[in-house]
């Protein structure tokens, strides 16, 4: 046997021992609970407390800044496995990719200060400020500005679908730095910033929550002459968008693993429930018109798994995966969202009643169809990229 299969094997007992301790987890917050911050709209901090105690939302921080020093398989496995629960991730998935940007291109002094309080669940690093009202995902045409002042920058604009920001500590932060007819490339004027927010709000930082058809506890964040000190540039000035498209693939992954986590949810309700469900004497699974569609939606989610193990083992081997990460995001998302449908329908009226969970879960994973990016986006992605047909837009 030799030295790859073996790591692969050992890696795997990991991620099943990783996948035991995440369901053990979950276990401590039922359908009751979910409903009851679903209906109340309030932040699941008592379930984000958990997993942070656990240990695994510090999953990719490295051992030597108190992280668990793991890689993008076993990272995925944990957001996978928390969807799969009957949980929802959108609470704390957020911190897991952010921080890669401090990681990879923050200085040592920056790194020493932050990780391990983020490791240890004293920081919480949740927000990402990048979207804007104006420009979407036309990320180069964002109009927030840093401007340098010498030992601090001042910052003023405004962002949107900042989620999570009453929650967390830290935020990072894309600006930009030199206008955009002023630079030789366009990917370049763009600066990432981590905003302590704790000093922030209040003192240039207005945060307005945004009601949502689900419970994303999303923001919209007003920037009107903050101080960022200029030690809290993240690597080098007007190379933000850069270090922002790293985490983004990451972040793809991770969203694609919960994807499937969800997909795996919505197909085992329908299964239950179709076995035990009997209308004319006989349970409804034995019908091909309920068989089929949860047939269908298992094999397709199988295969969008296959692409999830493939970008996240890419990832981990240091390779560039934007078309699997891309193509991943894509398939998961698409098996979610057609197994809830299919999970609604096997259910009936029933799938419309709160305390089965099956239409929270089919809110909540209709989000994937356009965030973190839309299937629109990601089409347009392949068949520029790897497909080398004519840019569309």
């Amino acid at each position: 046997m030799n030295d790859v299969v073996s790591a692969l094997i050992a890696e795997d007992a990991d991620i099943t021992a990783i996948r035991e301790g995440v369901r053990a987890v979950c276990a401590q917050f039922p359908g009751d609970y979910w409903q009851e911050t679903d209906r109340e709209r309030a932040y699941p901090t008592e379930f984000v407390n958990a997993l942070t105690e656990a240990g695994y939302l510090a999953a990719l921080i490295p051992e030597e800044y108190g992280g668990s020093g793991l890689g993008m398989r076993p990272t995925a496995a944990i957001m996978e496995e928390i969807q799969k629960s009957g949980c929802n991730g959108g609470g704390c998935h957020a911190q897991m990719y952010i921080m890669g940007t401090i990681l990879r291109h923050g200085n040592d002094e920056q790194k020493k200060k932050y990780l391990p309080g983020i490791a240890s669940g004293e920081l919480r690093l949740q927000a990402f400020g990048v979207t804007e009202p104006t420009s979407g995902t036309d990320t180069l045409s964002l109009s927030t500005t840093a401007a340098d002042k010498g030992d601090h920058y001042v910052v003023n604009g405004q962002k949107v679908w900042t989620s999570r920001a009453e929650h967390s500590d830290l935020m990072l932060l894309l600006a930009r730095t030199t206008p955009k007819d002023q630079v030789k490339k366009k990917v370049d004027g763009l600066s990432v910033f981590l905003v302590d927010m704790r000093e922030a709000v209040g003192n240039g930082l207005t945060i307005r929550p945004i009601r949502t058809m689900i419970n994303h506890a999303t923001t919209e964040v007003f920037f009107d002459d903050l101080k960022i000190p200029a030690d809290n540039l993240i690597g080098e000035v007007d190379k933000g968008f850069r270090y922002i498209l790293d985490g983004m693939n990451a972040e793809r992954v991770l969203i694609a693993a919960e994807c499937v986590g969800d997909a795996r949810w919505f197909i085992k309700k329908a299964t239950d429930y179709a076995n035990e469900r009997v209308v004319f004497g006989n349970p409804i699974g034995k019908n091909q018109g309920i068989q089929h569609p949860i047939a269908k939606v298992y094999a397709a989610t199988e295969a969008a798994d296959l692409m999830v193990q493939k970008a996240t083992t890419l990832f981990d081997q240091g390779k560039s995966i934007g078309p699997e990460a891309n193509m991943a995001k894509m398939l998961a998302a698409d098996a979610s969202w057609e197994a809830a449908n299919v999970c609604l329908q096997t259910h009936g009226g029933f799938g419309f009643s709160e305390e089965y969970d099956v239409e929270r879960k089919f809110r909540e994973t209709r989000l994937y169809q356009i965030a973190p990016i839309s299937t629109n986006l990601i089409l347009n992605y392949i068949a520029e990229h790897v497909l080398g047909l004519p840019r569309s837009y």
